[in-house]
């Protein structure tokens, strides 16, 4: 059977009555309504103004509903999921502790150099200079030291402080002095 997927877009009250979801809503224009949690998939919740119970979040994750929560530009940022035994998440965190030692370490080092080259990419977008990022992306060690992937984000702080204050200087009236 296809689960289905409700998208909250205002502000609610999300709560339990006779396993069933209940929606209601404060300004009572619309009606109250109920939904059967079994046919639920996903709840995604998108405005700042809904309230939610911990008895609901507590029976969606008995019946495996993912439940998204989306941030202030209504982009998701969080997700609750079930981890219970026959969850798929579950067997990915069982399959993530059981990889090996080298394969975590290039995993690792594959996930620095990305982020380096992000950041650098990022800053060449704004005019900043990137060749020691450049070349810290290809120095990444798999036995890396904590010093190394500090200075890159060290240099990277400054360079965002002065363009930073550039952008604020530009905003700023040119003011004449005698």
């Amino acid at each position: 059977m296809i689960k289905r997927t409700l998208f909250f877009g205002n502000p609610s009250y999300l709560s339990v009555s006779d396993y069933q979801l209940v929606v209601d809503f404060p300004d009572n224009q619309k009606s109250k309504r109920t939904i059967p949690i079994e046919d639920l998939g996903f709840v995604v919740l998108e405005h700042p103004q809904i309230t939610i119970t911990s008895q609901l979040l507590a029976l969606l994750n008995h019946h495996n509903v993912g439940v998204i929560n989306c941030d202030h530009r209504h982009m998701p940022s969080s997700m609750l999921l079930p981890l219970n035994g026959h969850s798929e998440q579950n067997e990915r965190f069982r399959e993530q502790l059981l990889v090996s030692i080298p394969l975590k370490k290039n995993l690792w080092q594959q996930t620095i150099k990305a982020k380096i080259a992000n950041q650098a990419r990022l800053l060449a977008e704004r005019g900043a200079p990137i060749q020691n990022m450049m070349f810290w992306v290809k120095e990444v060690q798999v036995e890396i030291k904590d010093t190394t992937k500090a200075e890159p984000q060290h240099i990277i702080g400054k360079i965002f402080l002065i363009l930073r204050a550039l952008k604020e200087a530009e905003k700023r009236p040119h003011r004449t002095t005698y």
